[in-house]
């Protein structure tokens, strides 16, 4: 059997640099090509999602009224919903197949269901469940997450494996500030814009970006095609033969499958990312409606100003992968993990409403109500525009909870910004560690499964919680929330290692 060499410790991952013989080094680099094509998949991924976030509740209103905030919670979890079902079969399927297969699939499922979601204004009626529908599909297609997240720690060492996910994280913030960044340029499109009418297609700054989308994943296929190649390696980097893999011209090290997983360790990640995928559903969506009731912006400011404040939460967690990856080499991943949830901690604390300045009350549902014999005329001019401002009346919490200033959520912005990149990478990061080097198919499609039910039941709760009782009672309970992730992560502490350093193989 040949001499495997392990790739250099110290070697950038964004290098093809290694020192063996010919199919070795060529070997290397189809690994390290493969793992690119995983990031890029996971940046498009990333960009697909969050390039309508911010214009999902105006694009509701215009093309359904009687839709209001509690539908737009079922909206945004649809996508999650839709992502948790898909996740395990992904991930399955990914496990005894060529990942080309489910990768090629998932991204067409994507593609077709964001030219759905941009037809879903033609309808005559039910246009929200339309858009509802779409983006369950969307969904549907995005559990190729798993798949992704599967390959990179498979092809990956113990050594690389914590650069290689917060690489892959930085390639996801790299999308998750693209997407806004996409969606405030195309909203000098206008609500209007033009109509294709050959097509029925209305072009306008809420369908464009559900289109360019699509583009963005017909791109993801070529790579996928073109060039990615199965690739697995144990905890040291030396090849092992993946089950899915097809070609029969190289000699491999056979697994080690006696050792078993700590079940307790899995079933704690998952609640953990559960928590952590669940906090930052919340955030996301409730940032456009807060932003409206509290601020008075219009529907045109919100997209624009809230893709500006995520764009620059996305410079930041790119710049907070930089950090964890040196702090996790220094400390270890489960410090940065219980750091980064305190962090957040503190920016759903800020959040809380304080003082005795109230929200402006929507002029328009006041007209006709005794209330406003007690406005002054000026505050009704000033507020008479064709579209209404500020707090809707019917939020009855908008005249007895103080206003949230926009200090309180800048600031808020920044600590989640840094909390929640943190506690993300570092979660998956010990997950495919404590899993080692079986086939992490299956059980990154469960990671993701709880993740996606996170965002499925964040924006549901947060909907109605916000929308019934304000973002006091909102963001108290999402505090008690962390509290009680930071309790269990400190009880099961000694329990998240790698499962080389647990089998005696490594020391951490």
């Amino acid at each position: 059997m040949p001499q495997l060499v392990d790739p250099d410790d110290t070697t950038p991952l964004l290098r093809d640099d290694a020192s063996s013989d010919d199919s070795q080094d060529e070997d290397y680099r189809s690994r390290w090509r493969s793992i690119r094509v995983m990031y890029f998949t996971m940046f498009l991924s990333s960009v697909g999602f969050t390039i309508v976030i911010t214009s999902l509740w105006p694009y509701l209103q215009q093309i359904d009224d009687s839709a209001n905030a509690s539908f737009l919670g079922w909206i945004v979890a649809a996508y999650s919903l839709g992502q948790m079902v898909a996740s395990p079969i992904f991930g399955l399927w990914s496990n005894y197949r060529p990942r080309m297969e489910p990768l090629v699939c998932s991204i067409f499922i994507n593609m077709s269901a964001n030219v759905y979601y941009a037809y879903s204004y033609l309808p005559r009626t039910n246009n929200k469940f339309h858009m509802l529908m779409s983006r369950a599909f969307v969904g549907f297609g995005a559990g190729n997450v798993a798949v992704v997240r599967s390959y990179v720690a498979g092809a990956t060492s113990l050594k690389e494996r914590t650069s290689a996910m917060a690489n892959m994280s930085a390639c996801q913030a790299l999308g998750f500030i693209l997407g806004p960044a996409l969606q405030a340029c195309l909203s000098f499109i206008g609500e209007h814009g033009f109509t294709v009418k050959i097509i029925y297609l209305q072009f306008n700054m809420y369908t464009a970006p559900a289109l360019l989308a699509s583009v963005f994943g017909l791109i993801n296929i070529l790579l996928v095609f073109l060039v990615l190649r199965e690739h697995r390696v144990d905890d040291n980097g030396r090849q092992i033969r993946a089950i899915n893999y097809t070609s029969e011209d190289r000699v491999d090290i056979q697994e080690e499958t006696e050792e078993t997983i700590d079940q307790v360790a899995v079933l704690t990640s998952n609640i953990l990312f559960f928590i952590i995928m669940f906090i930052f559903a919340v955030f996301e969506t409730i940032a456009t409606p807060l932003s409206m009731d509290m601020f008075a912006w219009t529907r045109k400011e919100a997209v624009l100003y809230n893709g500006i404040i995520i764009c620059c939460i996305g410079f930041e967690s790119i710049l907070v992968f930089l950090v964890v990856k040196i702090a996790s080499q220094r400390v270890g991943d489960r410090p940065v993990l219980l750091v980064g949830l305190a962090i957040i901690f503190c920016g759903f604390f800020i959040l809380l409403p304080w003082g005795n300045h109230y929200p402006k009350i929507q002029w328009a549902d006041l007209k006709n109500n005794s209330l406003v014999s007690q406005m002054s005329e000026a505050t009704i001019a000033s507020n008479s525009s064709l579209e209404p401002t500020g707090c809707p009346f019917e939020q009855t919490w908008c005249q007895y909870v103080p206003a949230i200033h926009l200090a309180q959520f800048i600031t808020s912005d920044i600590l989640i910004g840094v909390g929640y990149p943190a506690c993300n990478v570092m979660s998956y990061t010990l997950y495919s560690k404590i899993l080692g080097p079986k086939p992490q198919g299956v059980y990154m499609g469960w990671l993701t499964a709880s993740g996606s039910g996170a965002r499925t039941f964040g924006p549901v709760f947060v909907s109605q919680v916000y929308t019934l009782l304000g973002p006091r009672w909102a963001f108290s309970l999402i505090c008690v929330l962390v509290v009680g992730a930071i309790i269990l992560l400190s009880s099961v502490y000694h329990r998240l290692i790698a499962f080389s350093v647990r089998h005696g193989r490594t020391v951490e």
